[in-house]
């Protein structure tokens, strides 16, 4: 026989216990947890956005450049030996709304900052394929003929509620889309300590058994990473650009030298290779250097 005084008979009595129970259960579980200040943390590292660098944010959203590119290295070996070190949830106490993309048509930007120059940057933006000559990346070339406009970023800034002044707010109207672009791909990644997992060294080399020494066929396949990799900046035939031409660089060249650089780079100008190249495959690069070398000094670079 049923207890018609039991709170089972009761539906909608049952129905509004039940909702007071799931509000109560949501607000201490959920809720709460959100409104402490422990659960948004923020790096003291963490700066904010200049004026400059929010307003490169704003061109980088109204590009769409967060469709094809993520922002958010993931804590597994094969992202952090590729990109860097994993994402940290205090590296986002400033973005509104955060850019950590889902799509990775181009590479990962989590730790790009400080990694190549201003006018690497600047060239890329106008020319992608100069670097990658695979990439699909758009060019953007009117960035660099649209200046920007200090009213509304500061009306950004302060919508955001971050300090600034009004000199670097007037200061804005001398400045391009593509200067204020390259500002914020320079900032991105910058509040965490840079590292490589991986890093060469002397006695790495020392332990090197380099078995394409002297083989045409390594500088046939190292001329093959180099116009990929490194032409960009150095140029097809070692002529430089950007950086310093190579084309004579392998007459005297140490090989020891030219292997480390290639292998962990220079800081804020030239990335290290050793995570996303094989041994062989620098060793190639280094065997053709030597062999360009010999062909500007005959007049004819290969």
């Amino acid at each position: 026989m049923s207890d018609n005084n039991s709170i089972y008979s009761k539906p909608v009595t049952f129905s509004v216990i039940a909702l007071v129970a799931i509000l109560v259960g949501s607000i201490v579980t959920a809720f709460y947890p959100l409104a402490r200040d422990e659960m948004h943390p923020k790096l003291d590292t963490l700066k904010q956005y200049t004026a400059l660098e929010l307003a490169g944010r704003d061109i980088y959203q109204r590009e769409g450049c967060s469709v094809c590119h993520t922002q958010t290295v993931r804590p597994l070996k094969t992202d952090v030996l590729r990109y860097g070190d994993y994402s940290k949830a205090g590296e986002n106490a400033y973005e509104r709304p955060f850019l950590w993309g889902s799509r990775r048509v181009g590479p990962d930007l989590a730790r790009i900052g400080g990694k190549y120059s201003d006018e690497w940057h600047n060239q890329h933006f106008l020319d992608p394929r100069k670097f990658a000559a695979k990439s699909n990346m758009p060019v953007y070339p009117w960035l660099e003929n649209v200046n920007l406009n200090p009213t509304t970023v500061e009306s950004h800034m302060k919508a955001l509620n971050f300090s600034y002044t009004m000199d670097e707010i007037v200061a804005l109207s001398d400045k391009t889309e593509l200067e204020a672009l390259t500002a914020y791909m320079q900032f991105i990644g910058t509040s965490v300590d840079k590292f490589s997992l991986v890093v060469f060294s002397e006695d790495d080399y020392a332990e090197y058994n380099n078995i394409v020494k002297g083989k045409p066929e390594a500088a046939v396949r190292g001329k093959s990473v180099y116009l990929s990799e490194c032409s960009g900046c150095h140029g097809k035939r070692g002529e430089g650009d950007l950086a310093m031409p190579l084309a004579e660089y392998g007459e005297d060249m140490d090989e020891m030298t030219a292997f480390m650089t290639i292998a962990n780079g220079l800081d804020g100008f030239m990335p290290g290779f050793i995570n996303t190249m094989t041994k062989d495959q620098i060793a190639g690069i280094v065997e053709y250097l030597r062999v360009m070398s010999a062909g500007a000094g005959s007049g004819t670079v290969q």
